[in-house]
């Protein structure tokens, strides 16, 4: 599958604190043709998707404020057809537990490549084709 080609038609929502992260998926993404906002905290998650929707939310955990985890519980009602990653540094059993007891869909683990990114997001929309 040429994920990237399936990605055009979707809107993908990045939240993470690291400038380095946000702006070199933020680069993959437009490169490939790809519509995405990054944002570096939770909060501003949530501001940006008051009346937008988004097919794809990928966050990290660890944010000033609002973690990952707290700010995907938040969204679970307003976008609940939303697929979810979480992004973490800090894969304890308890934030795995957590994160599938609310439904986040897949994982990645950090330091991870583009590649990693590629292979969670065909993961997710082959899921997503699978269930429908």
């Amino acid at each position: 599958m040429n994920i990237f080609r399936k990605l055009k038609e979707m809107s993908i929502l990045l939240i993470d604190d690291d400038e380095w992260i946000r702006d070199s998926l933020s680069i993959l993404f437009e490169i490939e043709g790809c519509h995405s906002t990054a944002l570096e905290t939770a909060e501003e998650g949530m501001k940006e998707l008051n009346g937008k929707i988004y097919d794809i939310i990928i966050t990290d955990y660890r944010l000033p404020g609002m973690n990952g985890l707290e700010f995907f519980k938040k969204i679970k009602r307003s976008h609940p057809n939303a697929m979810e990653v979480l992004i973490t540094a800090y894969r304890s059993n308890d934030v795995v537990s957590e994160a599938k007891r609310i439904g986040i869909q897949d994982f990645i683990e950090k330091p991870f490549t583009s590649k990693t990114i590629e292979e969670s997001l065909c993961r997710l929309i082959e899921n997503r084709k699978r269930d429908n």
